[in-house]
């Protein structure tokens, strides 16, 4: 199925109960795989979601319409990175009955997913681990896991799905 719905069934970004996957670009389809499951026996819509970091809200109309200011000019990298989520997302659901979507939202991951969880009446948040490495362990001692922070700052369930290998039982992990 394409990145639009059916015409007989509810849009995603409309229908209650929509399951979100929140990805990244070259990130294993294992996220939206395990979304697309959910969604299937919860009989919901799937939402696949990249968050733009690049851009951050300025300010918000009452009608809704989103002003964004841009930390770097990156509208190039922003579209590029939509697209390979787009095109990751159609080959892990090629096959599937279910309804699904593609958006990209924009500000900080957590906060950007939680907004539009509530905006969509989500039932379910998808997110998978980081890969492993010195560089995504300092990142995530700055910024702080998505995942954790979802599971803080909202109501919704959160499933987070492992990417790559465990770390060993010995070793030491970044919050340690």
């Amino acid at each position: 199925m394409t990145d639009q719905p059916r015409p007989d069934q509810p849009r995603p970004e409309t229908a209650t109960g929509a399951v979100i996957a929140g990805v990244v670009p070259g990130q294993s389809s294992r996220v939206v795989r395990e979304a697309a499951r959910y969604a299937a026996l919860s009989k919901a819509p799937l939402i696949v979601v990249h968050v733009d970091t690049t851009r951050f809200v300025a300010f918000e109309d009452p009608d809704g319409y989103v002003h964004s200011s841009t930390v770097d000019v990156a509208g190039a990298a922003a579209t590029a990175a939509l697209d390979e989520v787009r095109r990751a997302a159609g080959e892990a659901l090629a096959g599937r009955d279910l309804d699904w979507s593609v958006r990209q939202v924009i500000g900080d991951p957590a906060l950007a997913l939680i907004q539009l969880a509530d905006e969509v009446d989500a039932g379910l948040l998808v997110v998978g681990t980081r890969k492993r490495g010195i560089g995504e362990s300092f990142r995530e001692f700055l910024t702080g896991s998505v995942a954790a922070r979802l599971s803080h700052r909202q109501r919704r369930p959160v499933l987070v799905v492992p990417l790559g290998e465990p770390a060993a039982a010995d070793e030491e992990l970044p919050w340690e």
